[in-house]
C-alpha cells in the first residue's frame, strides 16, 4: 500500500485556505468560486456547440472558436492542478468521478496536439475527442444539493426499478413476437424480422409513434391498441417510485451538511461528523 492511501499529506495554511474557497460552499468565496465555475462551464459548453455550426469552419470565426477553446481549456487545466494541490489525498481525487470527469474535460485539447495527424479521417478522430469536453457538465452536479438526493433515489429504487424495466422487456418481446408472425404473415414486410418488431414495440409503449411502421391486420391495430393503453400504465410506474425516493431523500438531506473534506474533496457528511464517510480522513 502506498504512503498517498496510509497517511494523509498536511496542508500548508495558503493550500489549507485555497480548499475552503474551491471545495467550501457554506462560505462567502466559496459560493463565489461556485458560481463563477458554472458561468465558465456554461461558457465553455457554448463554445463546443457553436464551434460545431458552418459557418465556425471558415477563417475568422475558427481562429476565435480555436483560441476560445485553449482559453477554456487553459483554465480549466489550472482549477484541475489546483484541486489536486489542496487536498490531503490527491490520487484519490485524481481516481473519484469528479476528478476523472475533470481530466477529460481537458485532455481532448492535449490529445490534439499530440496527435495533429495530416488526414482528414485523423483530424476528424481528434475533433470528435474534443467533444468530450462536454463532459464536464456533469461537473455541474457537485453543486446541486437535489443531484445527491437525485442519485440516492435512483441507488435505493434501483430494484424496483429493475423489475420494471424486466417487465417492459417482457411485454416487449411477447407483443414484438405476436407482430413478427401475424402481420409478416399477412405480407407487412415492416415485421420481417423481431427486432425491427421490437422497435416498432418500444416506439409504441413510449407512445412516440413515428408512424414509420405500421400494422395493417385487424390483429396487428388491436395490438397497438392494448400497448398503447399499457404504456400508458407503465410510464408513471418509475415517476411514482422515484417521486417517492426522492421526498424520502430530501428530508434526511436536511441533516447533510456542506463541508468538504480536505483529503478527498468529498461531501454529504452529517453534520456531527469528524471523518469523512468516503476516505475515513478527518474533517
Amino acid at each position: 500500500m502506498s504512503n498517498e492511501n496510509q497517511q494523509p499529506r498536511k496542508l500548508s495554511p495558503w493550500r489549507e485556505k485555497l480548499h475552503l474557497i474551491i471545495f467550501g460552499t457554506d462560505t462567502k468565496s466559496g459560493k463565489a468560486f461556485d458560481v463563477g465555475l458554472i458561468i465558465a462551464i456554461f461558457l465553455s459548453v457554448l463554445v463546443v456547440i457553436l464551434s460545431t455550426l458552418d459557418a465556425a469552419d471558415e477563417k475568422p470565426y475558427k481562429t476565435i472558436f480555436y483560441a476560445l477553446e485553449w482559453v477554456f481549456t487553459i483554465l480549466f487545466t489550472i482549477e484541475y492542478i489546483t484541486r489536486l494541490m489542496v487536498v490531503r489525498r490527491p490520487l484519490r481525487y485524481a481516481t473519484s468521478f469528479f476528478g476523472i470527469i475533470d481530466l477529460l474535460s481537458i485532455l481532448p485539447a492535449f490529445l490534439g496536439i499530440l496527435l495533429p495527424g495530416t488526414g482528414s479521417e485523423r483530424l476528424m478522430i481528434v475533433r470528435t475527442l474534443r467533444l468530450l469536453r462536454i463532459f464536464r457538465v456533469f461537473k455541474l452536479a457537485r453543486y446541486l444539493s437535489e443531484a445527491s438526493a437525485l442519485r440516492k433515489a435512483f441507488y435505493i429504487s434501483r430494484h424496483k426499478i429493475a423489475v420494471f424495466m424486466t417487465t417492459v422487456l417482457i411485454v416487449v418481446l411477447i407483443a414484438s413476437a405476436l407482430m413478427h408472425v401475424v402481420e409478416y404473415g399477412a405480407g407487412n414486410e415492416d415485421f420481417k424480422s423481431m427486432p425491427s418488431a421490437m422497435y416498432w414495440a418500444i416506439i409504441t409503449m413510449t407512445t412516440v409513434g413515428y408512424g414509420d411502421i405500421i400494422p395493417i391486420t385487424v390483429v396487428g391495430k388491436a395490438t397497438t391498441a392494448v400497448l398503447v393503453l399499457i404504456g400508458y400504465s407503465l410510464i408513471i410506474v418509475p415517476t411514482g417510485i422515484l417521486s417517492a425516493e426522492i421526498v424520502s431523500a430530501s428530508n434526511s438531506q436536511g441533516n447533510k451538511s456542506d463541508q468538504a473534506c480536505p483529503s478527498c474533496g468529498g461531501h454529504d457528511h452529517d453534520f456531527d461528523a469528524d471523518f469523512c464517510k468516503k476516505c475515513g480522513g478527518k474533517l
